[in-house]
């Protein structure tokens, strides 16, 4: 019975992985020819980098954080990232005007971006970590109120803001791999591979995670610094990939909950990959379909956001039920 699931298991990882590669390879190459291949593949292929290293981020961070919470409904957005992020572009603007400009996608902005909600989510890890009576749970409620705090002072600022100046914000806000700086690929690609081998070592403790708090404490896991570790780099993966191409709220949800579907394991050596060749596969279809179909009339992340909405509120649903 064990080697007929990990069969399944290796099975669907090889389906999506052939999935995922004909998409890239159609991706690429689709309405190329000599005179346009220099000129395009290059952008393509940067494209799909980001691709990649977003549905990692978003992958691996959505697993591990519906582990350590022990919850199938909550992602990382719940801490707030997205809304401080958006607060930060907001703020740039808001007070340097059009000389701020040139700083909104520059490396300054990046690594400024990166590293206060990095700072901002240690603080808010940390918080939860010195008390003896306070868990998870308290941590996300904080993360919400932080959230809807920096979501209400970005509007307010933008409602004050120049048309002009509120459009530049406008794109900020939706996620976009054609306005990406790719001068930024290069340091984040860097920054992921260095995480992955980090959290690799962890998968065995996310594992025994699973069972909860006792069930791994019991195990022997050393359950406070595995989880401050976990979120830490969940909050690192997430500032990452949201000062790259911008915030998707419900690709999480959405990934993760096909992933458990598809695969049973509680492996994260197995549920991880399935997830993030899922979200690879959800960010290559919605490319194809907002470049291809809709002609860029419309940014990815609204499309994605869209479809895992509706997939949330029907989970909701479901819980409701159950």
């Amino acid at each position: 019975m064990r080697r007929k699931q990990i069969s399944k298991e290796k099975k669907c990882i090889l389906i999506l992985i052939t999935i995922v590669a004909i998409l890239c390879f159609l991706y690429l190459f689709l309405g190329l020819s000599t005179k346009n291949f220099h000129y395009f593949f290059p952008r393509r292929l940067r494209k799909v980098l980001a691709v990649f290293l977003t549905s990692y981020c978003v992958g691996y961070s959505s697993v591990s954080f519906q582990t350590i919470t022990n919850n199938k409904i909550l992602t990382p957005s719940i801490i707030g990232l997205d809304s401080l992020y958006l607060f930060l572009q907001t703020i740039i603007v808001f007070f340097f005007s059009h000389a701020g400009v040139s700083k909104l996608t520059g490396l300054p902005n990046y690594l400024l971006s990166i590293g206060l909600m990095v700072l901002c989510s240690f603080f808010l890890f940390f918080g939860m970590f010195k008390g003896n009576n306070k868990n998870l749970y308290f941590m996300v409620l904080a993360g919400t109120i932080f959230g809807g705090l920096f979501s209400g002072l970005a509007s307010f600022m933008q409602v004050l803001m120049d048309p002009n100046e509120f459009s530049l914000v406008q794109g900020k806000m939706f996620a976009s791999f054609n306005q990406m700086n790719t001068d930024l690929l290069t340091i984040s690609i860097v920054i992921v591979v260095v995480i992955a081998i980090a959290a690799r070592k962890d998968f065995s403790k996310l594992n025994a995670l699973g069972l909860g708090q006792t069930g791994a404490i019991n195990l022997g896991v050393p359950y406070r610094s595995t989880v401050f570790r976990t979120l830490m780099y969940i909050a690192i993966l997430t500032a990452v990939s949201t000062a790259l191409v911008g915030p998707i709220t419900f690709l999480g949800i959405l990934v993760v909950s096909i992933a458990r579907n598809l695969v049973s394991t509680y492996r994260h050596e197995i549920r991880v990959p399935v997830a993030v060749l899922l979200g690879a596969l959800a960010l290559l279809s919605g490319l194809f379909f907002v470049e291809r179909i809709l002609h860029h009339s419309t940014q990815i992340s609204v499309v994605i956001n869209f479809i895992g909405g509706c997939y949330f509120i029907y989970l909701m649903l479901k819980e409701g039920k159950s």
